[in-house]
């Protein structure tokens, strides 16, 4: 990711007046050359909306760029501005320089591994001089969140479980952190039993596997940061139809958003100690792949009826969350792709979150909002956990159907083995489906900006 960001800069910039829609409106009727501009573009001082206003010999004089109240507003601005450096002269109150050089830095994003710019030059993009802030921050969580990004938007065929591991190794050796990894078989002999059965019918050079880094010095409160690590499913056996594994490459989102915010809190040396743990496997068809009706054992002791081998996720990270809990932590969060009925119920901008710990959903919400990172709580409706009970087995992996609620569902099975601490669970959604300014079609970083802000202020 090239530097968008600029902490100092010798020559020319732009000046970008961000402005209410009232306070546009009385800019432009103070001048009539403006007025005039914004009648041809149709600018009408709407939130997002940005008019160029020329110099006497047609060079970019200044920006004026309509905020409304929302931060996040300033994500769309690098769209709308030809290459150069800019500035914020005005700015509406309450909107700090932090929030604009985020927001700019994320809606600087660009995927283009496969199709690159042609001669496109950093000179040629815009950039923000970001007078105010906290560079060299802004900059950590933004790269943070291009990595979990890049990761999603990679197709499976070049983001396996060897290039998850290789990323993973590359973040411990640059920040200091010790990693193992358990492959294959070793996943029996060290028993992490459900990983290795959704992940054993893919080919060997897929083997499923189980990464733990960890990082910090003894004596600090150890914070477990867990991901699943999907990087493809078909569905299993129960397989999806064409549509729906069309974008089935994201559902590694969980693991790419966890190696993302353990950048995150290390970078920043956060007073923690930090363990991310992130099962990897492709969900695979082969002649060795679990069946419906199978039944698994796990980390835990607990048996797994698999009703549907599409509800795969929630079997890796059992295995994982078992693992979070041996080490005691003092809090664990762990982030999923994990239901299309999180998706019914708000839809793909508003993630759900769910914990019974009332003091956690308040730090969480304070600092999503704080980072204009939404995200919404759900209840762990016990009453609902009854439909998890399988005749077989001691729990079971898809739902009676008369509990529909599939991502509350989803979140109690994860529940029976998390840690008994302060324990949160994230049902993302890591893609924007529809493109618009700041915004592109493709992988998105969802809560990680809230997640790791509520961390630095929990453990300071």
């Amino acid at each position: 990711m090239s530097e968008v960001i600029l902490e100092a800069w010798e020559g020319p910039t732009v000046p970008v007046h961000a402005l209410s829609e009232a306070a546009c409106a009385a800019a432009l009727e103070a001048d009539p050359f403006a007025a005039a501009l914004a009648k041809t573009a149709e600018f009408k001082g709407k939130a997002s909306q940005a008019l160029l206003i020329s110099a006497a010999d047609g060079s970019l004089d200044r920006v004026l760029f309509a905020v409304g109240e929302r931060p996040m507003a300033f994500r769309s601005l690098p769209a709308k501005l030809p290459g150069g450096v800019y500035r914020i002269a005005e700015a509406p109150e309450g909107v700090s320089a932090d929030q604009i050089a985020m927001a700019f830095a994320l809606g600087s994003y660009r995927f283009d591994r496969y199709k690159p710019a042609k001669g496109e030059k950093a000179s040629e993009k815009p950039r923000l001089l970001a007078e105010g802030c906290d560079v060299a921050e802004v900059r950590q969580v933004a790269h943070a969140c291009a990595l979990a990004r890049d990761m999603v938007n990679t197709p499976a065929n070049d983001m396996g479980p060897r290039q998850i591991e290789t990323i993973a190794r590359e973040i411990a050796e640059q920040h200091g952190a010790q990693i193992t990894v358990i492959e294959g078989e070793g996943l029996l002999e060290a028993n992490y039993p459900a990983v290795h059965a959704v992940g054993r019918a893919a080919d060997p050079h897929r083997a499923p596997r189980f990464i733990e880094m960890s990082w910090g010095d003894a004596g600090k409160p150890l914070v477990c940061v867990v991901g699943k690590g999907v990087v493809f499913d078909t569905g299993g056996l129960d397989i999806k139809p064409s549509a729906g594994m069309r974008l089935m490459k994201k559902d590694m989102g969980g693991a790419a958003h966890a190696l993302a915010l353990g950048r995150m809190i290390m970078a920043a040396k956060l007073p923690v100690r930090l363990a991310v743990l992130v099962p990897v496997v492709e969900n695979a068809i082969s002649g060795d792949a679990m069946r419906p009706g199978d039944v698994l054992a796990s980390r835990k002791g607990l048996s797994i009826e698999v009703g549907n081998t599409d509800a795969e996720g929630r079997l890796i990270l059992a295995d994982a969350l078992t693992r979070a809990a041996e080490l005691d932590p003092a809090l664990t969060i762990d982030l999923a792709t994990l239901t299309g009925a999180a998706r019914a119920a708000l839809g793909p901008q508003l993630p759900p979150y769910f914990t019974d710990d009332d003091e956690l959903a308040g730090q969480i919400e304070a600092a999503a909002r704080s980072e204009a990172d939404p995200l919404w709580r759900m209840p762990l409706w016990k009453p609902y956990a009854d439909a998890l009970d399988s005749d077989v087995a001691e729990i079971k992996n898809d739902p009676d159907g008369w509990a529909q609620a599939g991502s509350v569902t989803a979140a109690l099975f994860l529940q029976r083995f998390a840690p008994k601490g302060p324990w949160v669970h994230l049902d993302i959604f890591a893609w924007n489906p529809r493109n618009r300014p700041g915004f592109p079609t493709g992988g998105e970083a969802q809560a990680i900006r809230g997640l790791y802000r509520m961390i630095r202020e929990r453990f300071a």
